[in-house]
């Protein structure tokens, strides 16, 4: 399930492709969906998909979203290796403050995980000012302002305000991953190619001890792991740094193979706190956009009716004429039903598909086992094989408009010498809701008299 299932079955529900009729067929034939909304609309979109005009405007609309989002990374990416590269710029005179990384690596990353947590609970808002604050919303309005084609079958496409935040939320962890990843690369590049002398330098009156003891503390998840990469108090000791007179003391340029040390720790921060756990805020959002996705595809216009008519049979709640009592008489059948059991044994359709077989029975509130197509296309090997299957109580439908011809008459005597009991029903068009008139069921009626076999039943 994605996005293009979203456009697919918004589209779909526009130009109405299946009947009433054939959307009942279609559940009943899925019948291990009943209950399960999400697969049956996604199931029904995949069978109906081929009636929507190429290209598909989910096609379209998933490039557009691709292309953007492909932008958006790239320059989220580059300007992590441009931020990177600023923050870690060392001239030999003064020391790279630490901070300045450790802001951007650590807290930055935290901050707006906090934001996109919060933004989580007001996603369902079209008016959510977190939503707006997020990378991705306003890079996307920027990249919108520069001359670029935008397919008109996709301007006037409106999606889910619901939806619309989620896909927000979940490109900006995309787009902040990358920028972390920029940062990362950048710091291993210029620890490799060139020699820094990190230190740490702030206006406020924190001691070695203190920034010791937090920095162990922003280490817990490597620390016993790995503990070189967490900063020494000797390490901090050497290399607190004094902006005044902007030069590297004599202690710290004695120690300039110790100060390097700390790219370490700033390595695992920005792995743990900007990649890591940005993944896992990825996953989460995942999840929380998939669940929004469900809440979308079920709020879509149409989509209450499609569903009904997908899980609830067809059954007339009044009869389009007047029924008279039917009495037989000498030259009338004598085997005739007045109403249909429950259930049988097995269905069969003479000349009749098996999905509107089954529409059938679910139109006459009747079940069985098995339901067989014969006559039409079949081979008299292919009838064979389901006399072969038959037992029991035998439901027979049969248009009947159709007059009984030969073959018929000779599956129907084949058929009553395996089974107990077949019960022909004649049935009219869907148009008339299945109903047969009495002419028709006339004709019948004269064919199962000339016939005479006990085991042939007639339902008028």
């Amino acid at each position: 399930m994605n996005i293009k299932s979203y456009v697919n079955l918004y589209e779909l529900l526009k130009i109405n492709p299946s009947t009433r009729e054939e959307n009942r067929a279609f559940g009943i034939t899925h019948v291990m969906l009943k209950n399960k909304p999400i697969e049956q609309l996604l199931t029904w979109i995949g069978e109906h998909k081929q009636s929507l005009k190429r290209p598909l405007i989910s096609e379209t609309f998933s490039s557009y979203l691709y292309r953007v989002t492909f932008a958006l990374v790239l320059i989220a990416f580059v300007l992590g290796l441009l931020t990177g590269v600023g923050l870690l710029s060392y001239s030999g005179h003064e020391p790279v403050n630490v901070i300045y990384f450790m802001a951007v690596v650590i807290f930055f990353p935290l901050f707006t995980m906090i934001l996109t947590f919060l933004s989580i609970f007001r996603a369902s808002s079209s008016e959510n000012v977190l939503i707006h604050l997020s990378p991705a919303f306003w890079m996307e309005r920027i990249l919108s302002l520069l001359p670029a084609k935008v397919e008109e079958n996709i301007q006037t496409f409106q999606i889910n305000p619901l939806l619309a935040n989620w896909v927000i939320l979940k490109r900006s962890q995309i787009i902040v991953l990358f920028f972390s990843l920029g940062l990362l690369l950048s710091l291993l590049g210029v620890v490799v190619t060139k020699d820094i002398a990190f230190a740490w330098s702030t206006t406020l009156h924190i001691s070695p001890e203190a920034l010791h003891d937090f920095l162990t503390t922003l280490a817990f998840p490597w620390r016993e792991i790995i503990p070189s990469a967490v900063p020494s108090l000797e390490l901090i000791e050497q290399s607190q740094y004094y902006r005044l007179g902007e030069k590297l003391n004599e202690e710290m340029i004695a120690h300039a193979s110790q100060l390097g040390e700390w790219w370490k720790f700033l390595a695992f921060s920005t792995l743990f706190y900007a990649i890591f756990l940005r993944i896992l805020m990825f996953i989460f959002v995942s999840f929380g956009f998939n669940h929004a996705l469900k809440q979308s595809l079920l709020t879509l216009k149409g989509v209450t009716k499609l569903l009904r008519e997908i899980n609830e049979p067809i059954i007339s709640t009044h009869a389009k004429r007047k029924e008279s009592t039917f009495t037989p008489n000498e030259k009338n059948y004598s085997q005739i039903v007045n109403s249909l059991d429950a259930s049988y044994d097995s269905i069969h359709g003479w000349a009749i598909p098996h999905d509107e077989l089954l529409l059938l029975g679910d139109s006459m509130q009747v079940i069985a086992p098995k339901y067989f197509e014969v006559g039409g296309a079949n081979t008299f090997e292919e009838d064979a094989e389901v006399i072969s299957k038959s037992h029991g109580e035998v439901l027979l439908f049969v248009k009947a408009w159709e007059p009984p011809t030969m073959d018929f008459v000779d599956y129907l005597t084949e058929l009553a010498e395996k089974v107990d009991k077949v019960i022909v029903m004649p049935i009219g068009t869907e148009k008339r809701e299945y109903d047969a008139s009495d002419k028709e069921i006339d004709v019948w009626d004269n064919k199962l008299t000339i016939l005479k076999n006990r085991k042939v039943w007639l339902k008028r």
